[in-house]
């Protein structure tokens, strides 16, 4: 079975030429590359809100260690936030702008790791339909070659067969990008939804904080708090 499906590729390869060739490594490598930020995804937790949620509950309702635990047992972005927020609360007071600068600057560098390939899969999505289409190209060009050489002796299934080789590369290049675009999307969809779990959890604590504040009779301008953070789309090596 393996022998037959290393042959059935040999022979596509040899069809497609170096063009299909160049299209295969990419897509093994894309292959490869979605593995990866699946894997990290997965042990980041990303998308799993839940032990924030019941982190932020806790510390609401005044169960301070146990909010920190669960915080900082959290692998995912937002739990990385959160427990960062927490600490600081308590070691420094809560100081506006230490919390908000801590907590930003742990969000942005946790998004980024996660955004780590994207620019990767985003070329290989916009330049694998080139390449299939330069393939095609090359594909005709020789097929009106071979008309040409044939002269009046013209066989139109030279033609025929000419333009269905050339074809193939266009459809191996569409068939590349396609998968890595839409699973690109998801990526940074799921990215984009933990940048906005991020702000959400972490202003709602914040503003906790400040109304727990403004209950004890402290200044209220030193606790107005909320995070915000530059999610702009940065795809990383």
């Amino acid at each position: 079975m393996d022998m037959t499906i290393l042959d059935s590729m040999r022979s596509f390869i040899a069809l497609g030429g170096p063009v299909v060739a160049i299209l295969l490594v990419l897509s093994v490598f894309a292959l490869a590359l979605i593995l990866i930020k699946l894997v990290q995804f997965w042990r980041e937790r990303v998308g799993f809100h839940g032990p924030a949620n019941r982190a932020l509950h806790q510390w609401i309702h005044g169960s301070h260690g146990d909010a920190r635990h669960t915080a900082e047992a959290d692998p995912s972005p937002v739990g990385a936030a959160l427990a960062t927020a927490m600490r600081l609360s308590v070691a420094r007071g809560g100081a506006k702008e230490v919390v908000e600068d801590e907590v930003g600057r742990v969000a942005v560098g946790r998004l980024h790791d996660l955004q780590r390939g994207f620019r990767a899969l985003d070329a290989i999505a916009q330049i694998a339909p080139l390449l299939g289409l330069f393939g095609t190209v090359l594909g005709m060009i020789e097929a009106f070659q071979k008309l040409q050489d044939a002269g009046s002796a013209v066989d139109p299934s030279i033609l025929a067969g000419g333009i269905w080789v050339a074809l193939l590369t266009t459809a191996a290049g569409l068939a590349v990008a396609m998968p890595v675009s839409l699973v690109l999307t998801w990526f940074e969809t799921r990215v984009e939804n933990e940048r906005v779990a991020i702000e959400t959890v972490t202003t709602s604590f914040l503003s906790q904080q400040a109304l727990g504040a403004a209950r004890a009779g402290l200044p209220a301008g030193e606790h107005d708090v909320g995070v915000t953070f530059t999610g702009e789309r940065s795809h990383a090596h």
